[in-house]
C-alpha cells in the first residue's frame, strides 16, 4: 500500500496559535528545511544547537515562539533534551560521485568506526522521492512515531468487535490526518474501515520509568562487547530467524539511540554469547555472566508486558530460543499478548509502514510456530486457533528492509547475501512445514481424536490410517517441492549452516505421524498390514538416525530452533516404543543396537552442540525403563507356538516381514482398504515413505 502524503509536523497537535515570526534558515544545518517538517514562513529557530533527537536524525530543530519542546519532538511525545556533544561528521563517497571532485572528501584511514562495526546500509531509491532526502550515505531511520506497534512513549491495544467500543459508534468519531482520534480513554487508532486500536501512554507503566536504568545493567553485563555480539547475532541468528528490523536497529544504533527495550537487546545478547569462543576477538575473554543477564531480561520482559510492543514479542521470543529454554507460560502469554497488538490479523491493507506491514508478519508466523512447536514437545493443547487466525502466508516482500519509499541495501557479499538468501527460505518453508505439524496434532491428539479413536474399538487402526493419508500427502508433497537452495546437500561456503534443524523437524512430523499410528497396533491385527506399518516406521527410524549422522560441523555449531532439542529425543523416543512393540527378540535386538549407536553419535555431536547432552539423557532415562521390560520370546519360538498363523518370514535385507499365506503368496487379501489408501501410490503412506529422504535430506 503506498505511504500517504507526509502530514506537516507542526498541525500534528492542535495549539493555539501564535503570531508569526519571519522564518530563517538553520544556521547550523545551513540547508533549506523539507516540506516534510511542515511549512517554515511561520516558526522561528533554536538558534544555539539542535536538541539531541534532531541531532540523531540529522533533522532541523525548530520550536514555536514560546514553546518548550520543538516540534518534532512535540510530535513523537518524548522529551527534548540538549545535552549530548556534537556527533563528529562522516561522509561517505558514493557511486556516482566523481572521485576528483573538490567536494569529495578523501578517505582517511585513521577515522574511527562506527559503534557497531556491521555493513554500512546504502539507500537505492526505489520509489519517487519525497520532498526531503537524507544525506548521500547515511543511514535512513523511518520514524517510529508512525508506526502501531514500536512508538516510544505509547503502546497500543487491540479493540476487538465485541468489545465496549463498537466500531460503529468508533467510526462516528473524527479521525485525523494520522487516523487517530483522541478521548478521555485513550487515541483510538483507525488503520482500516473496520479494525481500531486504542493508544494508550507508557508514563503510566511502572517499567517506563526503569527502562533506561535497566538498559545500562545489560549494557554492563557485556563489559562493552555488546557490537560484536551483535554482529555475531546477525551473522549467525538473524538469516534464518529474521523476527529483527535490521536496517531499523543497527541505523538506530549507530546513531547513538539506545533507547531499545532492554529484554530485547538482552535476548540478542543471550543468544549470541553461545558463539562467543568461535569469534577471535571474544574467544580470549571472559564471558558476561550470561545467568546475570537472563535474570535482568526476565525481570525487564514481565515488566514490559504493562507495556506491550512488537519488541516484547520479539524479546520474548529470542528468550525462548535459548537451548535451556522450557517455559510453557512465556509462550502461553507471549500468544496473548500478540493478540493483544492484532498480530493473528491480516495487516495487508492497513495505514501502517510498509516495512512494519512485513515485521508484523514475520513475528506473527514466529508466534505461531512457537506456539504449535511448543504444543508438541510438552503433548499440551495449542492456543492458536486456525478459526481465528488470519495472518497471510509470507512472501519475498516481507524480508525487504524498507523505509519511507526507499530499499535499503546492506554492502554484503555475493557469499553473504545468499546466505540471507537462504536464512528467508528456509524460515518460510519452516512455516509451512509447521502448519503440516499443527494438521497432525489437530488429527491426532486432540482430546476429541483420542475419544474418536477409543470409540472405534479394534477398528481404530483402520480409522487412524485413513486420517492420516491426506496428511501424509501433505507432508510428501512438501518435502518434495523444497527448494535446492535449503535442501541438506545444497552447497554453502559459511561456517554456520541452520538448515539442520528445518529438516530435523521434518523428521519429527513423520515420527510424531507414525508414533500415533504404532501406539494403536493391536497384537491380533491381521498379520501381513502389522508388519507392512511396523516396516514403515523402522524405514523412518532409520532414515532420521542417518540424517543425524551425517550433520557436519557447520550445521551443529549454528543456531538451532528451540524445538531442536526435543526433536533430536523424539527420535530417541521412537527408536525405543519400536523396541518396546517389537513382537519378536531379533527385532527388539536391532532397536537395542540403534539406540546404542544413536546415542554414541548424540554425545559426539554434543561437543559441538552442547544442548544435545539433554537428547543423551532422556536416552538413558528410556533406557532405564527399558530395563523393566520382559523378555520377548524368538521369531523361531512364535513359528513353532501352537495357534499362532503362519509366520512372517524377514526380508533379504533384514527390514520388515513379509507375511504368507503358506504358498510363498503374499497375504495381500487380508489387508484393509484403509491400508491400502494410506501405503499404495506414488504419493500416499507407508510405502511411500521409503526413500523419500535418501541422499538429499
Amino acid at each position: 500500500m503506498p505511504r500517504p502524503n507526509p502530514v506537516p509536523i507542526a498541525a500534528a497537535r492542535p495549539k493555539k496559535q501564535h503570531k508569526p515570526s519571519p522564518g530563517t534558515e538553520n544556521p547550523v544545518a545551513g540547508k533549506p528545511v523539507s516540506s516534510a517538517v511542515g511549512p517554515v514562513a511561520n516558526i522561528r529557530t533554536r538558534r544555539e544547537r539542535p536538541c539531541d533527537a534532531c541531532r540523531r536524525r540529522k533533522s532541523r530543530c525548530v520550536i514555536h515562539e514560546g514553546a518548550v519542546l520543538c516540534v518534532l519532538c512535540e510530535f513523537h511525545k518524548q522529551e527534548c533534551t540538549f545535552v549530548q556533544s556534537p556527533l563528529p561528521r562522516k561522509r561517505k563517497v558514493v557511486d556516482g560521485e566523481k572521485k576528483d571532485s573538490p567536494s569529495a572528501p578523501k578517505k582517511s584511514k585513521s577515522v574511527e568506526p562506527p559503534p557497531l562495526a556491521l555493513p554500512t546500509p546504502t539507500i537505492t531509491a526505489t520509489a519517487p522521492s519525497p520532498p526531503h532526502q537524507s544525506p548521500s550515505g547515511s543511514v535512513h531511520i523511518p520514524h517510529l512515531g508512525e508506526t502501531l506497534g514500536l512508538q516510544r512513549r505509547q503502546h497500543s491495544r487491540y479493540i476487538g468487535l465485541s468489545s465496549p467500543f463498537d466500531s460503529l459508534l468508533v467510526g462516528l468519531s473524527h479521525f485525523d490526518a494520522r487516523n487517530e482520534s483522541p478521548t478521555d480513554l485513550g487515541t483510538l487508532r483507525r488503520v482500516n474501515d473496520h479494525e481500531c486500536f486504542i493508544m494508550l501512554p507508557d508514563e503510566n507503566t511502572h517499567e517506563y520509568v526503569d527502562e533506561a536504568e535497566t538498559l545500562a545493567q545489560v549494557e554492563q553485563c557485556v563489559g562493552g562487547h555488546g557490537p560484536a555480539l551483535l554482529e555475531l547475532y546477525f551473522r549467525i541468528v538473524h538469516p534464518s530467524f529474521p523476527i529483527i528490523q535490521k536496517h531499523l536497529f543497527i541505523g538506530r544504533y549507530r546513531n547513538g539511540d539506545r533507547s531499545f527495550t532492554p529484554a530485547l537487546i538482552a535476548g540478542m545478547y543471550i543468544l549470541a554469547v553461545n558463539w562467543w569462543s568461535l569469534d577471535p576477538r571474544l574467544a580470549h575473554l571472559p564471558k558476561p555472566d550470561v545467568a546475570r543477564l537472563e535474570a535482568i531480561a526476565m525481570s525487564s520482559l514481565s515488566r514490559s508486558m504493562e507495556k506491550p510492543k512488537l519488541s516484547t514479542v520479539q524479546a520474548g521470543l529470542l528468550l525462548l530460543q535459548r537451548p535451556e529454554a522450557d517455559n510453557w507460560s512465556l509462550t502461553t502469554q507471549l500468544v496473548a499478548i500478540g493478540q493483544e497488538l492484532g498480530l493473528h490479523l491480516d495487516c495487508s491493507g492497513w495505514s501502517i509502514p510498509l516495512w512494519e506491514g512485513g515485521l508484523r508478519k514475520r513475528i506473527a508466523w514466529a508466534l505461531y510456530m512457537q506456539d504449535k512447536w511448543s504444543s508438541l514437545i510438552h503433548g499440551r493443547p495449542s492456543h492458536i486457533f486456525g478459526a481465528n487466525w488470519a495472518v497471510q502466508p509470507i512472501t519475498d516482500d516481507d524480508f525487504k528492509e524498507e523505509g519511507d519509499g526507499y530499499e535499503t541495501r546492506t554492502e554484503e557479499s555475493e557469499d553473504e547475501y545468499e546466505e540471507n538468501l537462504r536464512g528467508q527460505t528456509l524460515f518460510a518453508e519452516m512455516i509451512g512445514l509447521t502448519q503440516i505439524m499443527a494438521e497432525v496434532m489437530d488429527t491426532f491428539y486432540t482430546q476429541v481424536a483420542i475419544q474418536d479413536f477409543k470409540n472405534a474399538g479394534k477398528n481404530s487402526t483402520q480409522l487412524i490410517l485413513q486420517r492420516a493419508k491426506p496428511v501424509q500427502i501433505k507432508l510428501r508433497q512438501w518435502h518434495e517441492r523444497l527448494p535446492a537452495n535449503v535442501k541438506m546437500n545444497a552447497a554453502t561456503k559459511s561456517k554456520f549452516s541452520s538448515l539442520g534443524y528445518l529438516h530435523l523437524a521434518y523428521f519429527a512430523t513423520e515420527i510424531t505421524l507414525h508414533r500415533r499410528i504404532v501406539q494403536s497396533l493391536a497384537p491380533d491385527h491381521d498379520a501381513y498390514g502389522f508388519f507392512m506399518i511396523r516396516n514403515a516406521a523402522k524405514t523412518r527410524l532409520i532414515s532420521a538416525m542417518d540424517f543425524v549422522n551425517r550433520l557436519r560441523p557447520e550445521h551443529l555449531q549454528s543456531f538451532w530452533y528451540f524445538a531442536s532439542k526435543i526433536n533430536f529425543t523424539l527420535i530417541g523416543t521412537f527408536g525405543s516404543l519400536l523396541w518396546v512393540t517389537a513382537p519378536a527378540q531379533e527385532e527388539a535386538e536391532f532397536y537395542k543396537i540403534r539406540l546404542r549407536e544413536y546415542r554414541w553419535t548424540l554425545s559426539v555431536s554434543s561437543n559441538r552442540a552442547q544442548f544435545l547432552d539433554y537428547a543423551v539423557s532422556m536416552l538413558d532415562a528410556s533406557r532405564a525403563m527399558l530395563n523393566n521390560l520382559a523378555e520377548k520370546p524368538s521369531l523361531a519360538q512364535q513359528i513353532s507356538s501352537a495357534g499362532v498363523p503362519a509366520a512372517p518370514t524377514r526380508n533379504p535385507n533384514g527390514v520388515g516381514f513379509q507375511q504368507n499365506n503358506g504358498d510363498g503368496s503374499p497375504m495381500e487379501s487380508q489387508i484393509g482398504e484403509s491400508f491400502h489408501g494410506f501405503g499404495s501410490g506414488p504419493n500416499s503412506g507407508v510405502n511411500s515413505l521409503e526413500g523419500s529422504e535418501q541422499g538429499d535430506a
